[in-house]
């Protein structure tokens, strides 16, 4: 990947131009697009297979009346007056006729009616208009609210009292943008001009990361025209798209200064800085998007499209990352170089960083027991998480819609905000209305119950409608309960009356949501640990690392989930953090902030720790690499870190409900993962390992893939870019390659052989000649030192040799020679055992072939070379193997 990626840098700098161009199109086109045919956005929360939504869609086919969404007119007369007087009657009466009119109007319910209860609040103070419609909510037409609100002004003035008008039909849970969202990029610019004390290297991650945004935005609209997409995922995208895309920009910008400062030519820096840095991106960015597909084992449709939303978010960003920043870096030039000289930076710069891993590793055992009680004890408000999906009472203080919430859990109870819907199959019955009355007046002595308003079978006769008001308010446990009950007495009324009963409405999908949110948080974070464990093992090439850090990641998403609680289900520092409503956060708040956090943790983890690996590899000290990798990473860590909590926080104090918990749980989140667990945790306990920490099982080691996150790869090849200096097929020093219990097989290997020579390995007995052969073939990758062969430097393109390269094992190949003559036009080919070619008739063709053998090359096993010397050239090289001895050539 490294390799593709540097000559990827490369090109975006050679074409900057184009670049450029390309991305500002895509950008115009996606925008433009998406504005001409988007279809809104739809916030209808469904969860097929559940009883209330299976439920909810059987009324909308019987009994469309109940099915969409609804509206409120609330009336509320001054104190000691009474709203049931016949002049309000009168007007009253007006009013529902005139909304009964409307279009999208399914029915209007007059409180006064002499077959309606529970319109009235018990105070006489207050009378409630109930207007079912239609249409869902994404289909409730400007002209209906308009009129609803005109007729609610008339009625105010006809009866000198204060009409209310609201319901789902008037909310409006579009999270939107505010100024203040604008003190996050501010923020972020203030950090990366404190940092690079460079506008121009400053401004870039801004303008890539909002490019970056408005790209993802146009697409996700764009895709409203072939699903249905919540508003909170614009939001989500917008927030999780400019952390991401600044951090992103800003890690290849500090690794393209660094390369300037060192003297490097601006073209080459840019795509060694794409090609390292840009693989750590690639990293990070893949496990961000792949915990955000992740969502999709929860099962609900609706958060399956916001994952993949953010996700494209976030693969947009790294693609910028990767051609647009590039491109932008070859524009400003040296410009970019910084201006003092690196060493002294460096006498200046380390002092806090110096300080801090000191401290932190001074008494390690010391500081990881601190450091893990006290993130526990932070946790322990996460025990009273409550989640429940957004309802008029987590609207904004003053809009329409929270303030008839209020005013009807004033007069009426909390629980009108969010009446349950009891449906029954009665279609056998001889007496409809008589058995729905019986299930409605059991209802009414279920514990929880406030009232049964309305009991009453469709038009049809076929399904009975029983709407039950709770006691307590729509996000409250004592609801949950309540729904638990009645759905538990579904065996009685089958029973006793023969019918099947459901329990459905707005309030009871929320609950079936929520429930099965939480039933997701198991497997997906097994998912999310299992491939935080697996991705670090590739990079680390570790075992203890891994699991420190996924440990590490726990403790964060703990620490995060305590601090939402304390805020926003306790109450504490609501005022301060203008949280207008307590009690629950949104559903799907844990599973989202365990994706997005995991990627973020997962990239700081890569940037700290890759940093302290490489001076272990280079030094063989693990304490001495814990503080030169902690010091050489740690500002970048730190800015970035800073960036990511500036962005989310500034959606805290104006975001919506939706957005408002999880900008704040993800802000808390990225403070206590880079801050206390990857800059303090993480040095202690590599302190406290040694070098047991550097280690990984041979198995292990051969299973899994290597992930060259940093870049190592690169570096390797581009040091032998020039090595040998000669054209040759094989060219080999230092080699080295160990058996599982580190035994040598071969070693201190030197090797120079040129195009269309023959290569002879030889020695007795368990020698490595094999081993050896399949290594120059590309076969064995898990060797050490320097190794070109046909030009190429492996084993980071053994792929790409072993499509020029024919293995024959003699022991193991019917008629070798034959096959010898069939690869004759590989650039290369290895002849393992070519000693049990014995019989004269094929030892003459196997010389044959040898001696015509032109630009290819041989590479030959045997025991004993003197066996085979008339087989060979005069200019045969002949290499002698040991099993424990350096090689000599012969």
């Amino acid at each position: 990947m490294s390799s593709f990626l540097y000559r990827l840098g490369r090109a975006a700098a050679r074409a900057r131009v184009l670049v450029l161009a390309l991305w500002v199109v895509v950008l115009a086109a996606a925008g433009g697009t998406a504005l001409l045919v988007n279809h809104g956005t739809d916030d209808a929360f469904a969860i097929p297979g559940s009883e209330s939504q299976d439920a909810l869609d059987h009324l909308g086919r019987v009994f469309p009346e109940v099915s969409g969404t609804s509206a409120q007119l609330v009336l509320v007369v001054p104190d000691g007056a009474k709203a049931d007087t016949p002049p309000n009657r009168a007007a009253v009466a007006r009013a529902v006729t005139r909304i009964g009119k409307l279009d999208q109007v399914a029915t209007v319910v007059n409180p006064f009616d002499e077959n309606v209860n529970g319109a009235v609040s018990d105070d006489g103070r207050a009378a409630l208009i109930a207007v079912p419609l239609k249409v869902q909510l994404a289909q409730v037409g400007p002209a209906t609210k308009t009129q609803l609100s005109a007729i609610a002004d008339d009625l105010g003035a006809q009866t000198g009292a204060k009409v209310y008008t609201g319901g789902d039909a008037f909310s409006n849970r579009v999270p939107k943008l505010s100024p203040t969202e604008g003190i996050g990029l501010v923020i972020a610019l203030l950090v990366l001009v404190l940092m690079f004390r460079s506008l121009i290297a400053s401004v870039m991650p801004l303008v890539t990361a909002v490019l970056g945004v408005g790209v993802a935005i146009g697409l996700i609209f764009l895709a409203t025209v072939v699903t249905p997409i919540s508003s909170t995922a614009p939001m989500l995208a917008v927030m999780i798209g400019l952390a991401v895309g600044i951090d992103y920009a800003l890690f290849l910008l500090s690794r393209h200064r660094d390369q300037l400062a060192e003297g490097l030519d601006v073209e080459e820096s840019i795509a060694r800085a794409t090609a390292t840095a840009g693989s750590a991106v690639i990293f990070a960015g893949l496990t961000v998007v792949i915990a955000l597909l992740g969502l999709a084992v929860a099962g609900i449709p609706f958060l399956t499209t916001m994952g993949v939303a953010a996700a494209v978010a976030v693969a947009l960003a790294v693609a910028i990352a990767v051609t647009l920043v590039p491109a932008l870096m070859s524009f400003a030039g040296k410009r970019l170089r910084p201006r003092t000289p690196k060493p002294k930076r460096r006498r200046r710069k380390p002092r806090i960083a110096r300080w801090w891993v000191r401290t932190a590793t001074k008494a390690p055992l010391v500081t990881v027991l601190v450091v893990v009680a006290g993130l526990a004890v932070c946790a322990i408000p996460a025990t009273s998480l409550r989640l429940a999906l957004p309802d008029n009472g987590t609207e904004e203080h003053g809009s329409p819609a929270r303030d008839t919430y209020e005013v009807v859990s004033e007069h009426f109870g909390p629980g009108y905000n969010g009446p349950l819907i009891v449906t029954a199959d009665i279609i056998t019955s001889t007496d409809p209305i008589g058995l729905v009355n019986k299930i409605a007046g059991e209802i009414r002595r279920v514990p929880g119950v406030a009232s049964v308003p309305l009991a009453t079978p469709n038009p049809k006769g076929d399904t009975g409608i029983i709407q039950v008001v709770p006691a307590t308010a729509p996000d409250s446990a004592q609801t949950d309960d309540l729904v638990a009950r009645l759905r538990g007495l579904e065996p009685h009324f089958r029973d006793a009356y023969g019918t099947q009963t459901a329990v459905t409405g707005i309030t009871a999908v929320g609950i079936d949501v929520s429930a099965q949110l939480g039933s997701a948080l198991l497997p997906f974070g097994i998912l999310v640990v299992g491939l935080s464990l697996i991705l670090l093992a590739m990079v680390f090439r570790s075992i203890w690392v891994p699991i420190k850090a996924t440990a590490g990641y726990l403790l964060s998403v703990a620490a995060a989930f305590g601090a939402t609680s304390f805020v926003f289900v306790q109450g504490h520092l609501a005022d301060a953090l203008n949280v207008t409503h307590t009690g629950s956060v949104i559903s799907f708040l844990p599973i989202i902030l365990m994706g997005v956090l995991f990627g973020l943790a997962m990239d700081y983890e890569v940037f700290l720790v890759s940093r302290i690996r490489e001076d272990y590899v280079h030094h063989g000290d693990p304490h001495h690499a814990i503080e030169t990798g902690f010091i050489s990473a740690s500002r970048v860590v730190v800015a970035a870190a800073v960036i990511m909590f500036a962005v989310f926080a500034a959606f805290v104090p104006e975001g919506s409900a939706t957005i408002k918990p999880i900008a704040f749980s993800l802000a808390v989140g990225v403070f206590v993962d880079a801050f206390i667990v990857r800059m303090t945790l993480v040095p202690a306990v590599l302190a406290l390992l040694g070098r047991r920490a550097w280690g990984l099982p041979p198995k292990l080691d051969r299973v899994l893939p290597v992930f060259d996150a940093e870049g190592d790869a690169l570096v390797h090849e581009l040091r032998l870019a020039d090595w040998p200096g000669t054209d040759e097929a094989i060219s080999a020093r230092d080699l080295r390659l160990e058996d599982d219990r580190g035994h040598p097989v071969y070693r201190d290997t030197e090797l120079r052989v040129p195009r269309g020579g023959v290569l002879v390995l030889h020695g007795t007995g368990a020698c490595g000649k094999t081993a050896l052969a399949y290594t120059l073939a590309g076969r064995v990758t898990k060797f050490t030192g320097d190794l070109k062969v046909l030009g190429r430097v492996l084993p980071q393109h053994t792929h790409a040799l072993r499509r020029e390269v024919a293995v024959i094992p003699c022991r193991d190949t019917p008629d070798p020679a034959r096959q010898i003559a069939l690869d004759r036009d590989a650039g290369l080919v290895v002849v393992d055992d070519v000693d049990l070619v014995l019989r004269a008739d094929v030892r003459d063709h196997v010389r044959g072939l040898i001696a015509e053998r032109g630009a290819t090359t041989f590479v030959l096993t045997c025991q004993d070379p003197e066996r085979v010397r008339d087989l060979l050239p005069a200019a045969a090289h002949l290499h002698a193997l040991t099993a424990v001895q350096p090689a000599e050539v012969s």
